[in-house]
């Protein structure tokens, strides 16, 4: 007996050190030392993500995660830089720039067949071939390209879906009745728009429908009310969806253009007021389809449409905006495409004054669209 008592004590003493050890590991895993983590993640979740990400590998794991409310991130489209201009496809980047962890990530490929765009072309040596995308329904939508043969390159939408659950990112939307290139395309009310453009051929049918397609459920694309003419056919342009209606011009930069107003309700079009079109003089977004914001590309001024006086009110003034090619609005930031896709510049318009910075793209790449949509989540830790 005596020679058993040690063993004993020993062994006791082992469980103690063993139980104590679990407890300390349990205690280091939870998300707030005390608290189950079902109540620590409902604390946590009112918290910015900034003031988490740098405390400790638990809580940045933790906003990267399906619990965690998805914060906004920005979503670009790339091409190489040093792209050639000769007549050949050119390889299309997509990435995602987490402001948290101030970070470029890929993209998942999308699905076969490949894309096979064509930016450049001798026949068009003063301009690139566009890639026409949106987003709606917190979706990414590519819905006009050109191919190597100076055809319409999407027979049907191209979608990433950053909040798919099963990981299917991206899919397919229905075939478009008339693939076309040079259109105008945005978003209004959660549905995809299409208007105008040019397909296999000009055709004035094609130059004045106009299509609609809702994401979210819909296997078809409904035609609306057709434009007037085709006079929106000329190059490919951005359809701003703002208070229930879509507005769009015919013609990039600050060139004298014409605008039309589609109100969704009513199917109907009309002229856009002419304070709006006037000084409608560059790239333009809508801020949660209440306040549309436009670039002066020329002056390199951002500015927001007042509707009561038909007038458009500076935001922000600063060179880098000059000559911009694109923006997207969401979330209180307006993010602009400039200087040729190689920066990409933020502006901060709830901050009284206006607030700015940069965000730079991958080196050897250029900007050729932003959106900004919800960030994926991810299962993996977080660096």
């Amino acid at each position: 007996m005596s020679r058993k008592r040690p063993k004993l004590l020993h062994e006791s003493n082992s469980l103690t050190n063993q139980l104590d050890h679990d407890e300390d590991q349990q205690h280091k895993q939870q998300l707030i030392p005390g608290l189950p983590d079902h109540v620590a993640q409902l604390c946590l979740s009112k918290v910015h993500p900034k003031y988490l990400y740098p405390i400790c590998p638990s809580w940045r794991n933790f906003i990267y995660s399906p619990l965690f409310p998805p914060f906004l991130s920005l979503y670009t489209i790339f091409t190489p830089s040093l792209s050639p201009t000769s007549q050949i496809v050119t390889p299309i980047r997509f990435s995602s720039f987490d402001p948290i962890s101030a970070r470029w990530c890929d993209l998942p490929p999308p699905p076969d067949p490949p894309l096979q765009l064509l930016l450049h072309h001798p026949s068009f040596i003063s301009r690139n071939l566009p890639i026409q995308s949106i987003a709606v329904r917190d979706r990414l939508v590519l819905v006009a390209a050109t191919t190597q043969h100076l055809l319409p390159a999407l027979p049907r939408p191209l979608v990433f879906a950053p909040l798919e659950k099963r990981g299917e990112h991206w899919g397919f939307g229905p075939d478009i009745p008339v693939p076309r290139r040079w259109c105008a395309a945005g978003g209004l009310g959660g549905s995809v728009y299409v208007a105008s453009g040019v397909g296999s051929h000009f055709s004035t049918d094609t130059a004045r429908s106009v299509e609609k397609w809702d994401p979210s459920g819909s296997t078809c694309w409904e035609k609306t009310r057709p434009l007037r003419d085709g006079r929106f056919s000329r190059e490919s342009v951005d359809a701003v969806g703002w208070k229930g209606k879509l507005c769009m011009v015919n013609v990039k930069g600050d060139a004298a253009k014409q605008g039309a107003v589609y109100d969704a309700e009513k199917d109907e079009w009309a002229e856009m007021a002419e304070g709006m079109v006037s000084g409608w003089r560059g790239p333009a977004a809508a801020m949660e389809e209440g306040v549309v914001y436009v670039v002066d590309v020329s002056k390199g001024v951002l500015r927001k449409y007042d509707e009561a006086r038909d007038v458009w009110v500076d935001v922000l003034e600063n060179e880098r905006l000059r000559g911009a090619k694109q923006m997207a609005a969401r979330g209180g930031r307006v993010c602009v495409v400039c200087r040729g896709g190689v920066e990409i510049v933020v502006v901060d318009v709830v901050a009284v004054p206006a607030r700015m910075w940069v965000v730079e793209p991958p080196i050897g790449f250029n900007a050729v669209a932003v959106h900004i949509l919800p960030r994926m989540s991810v299962s993996k830790s977080q660096p």
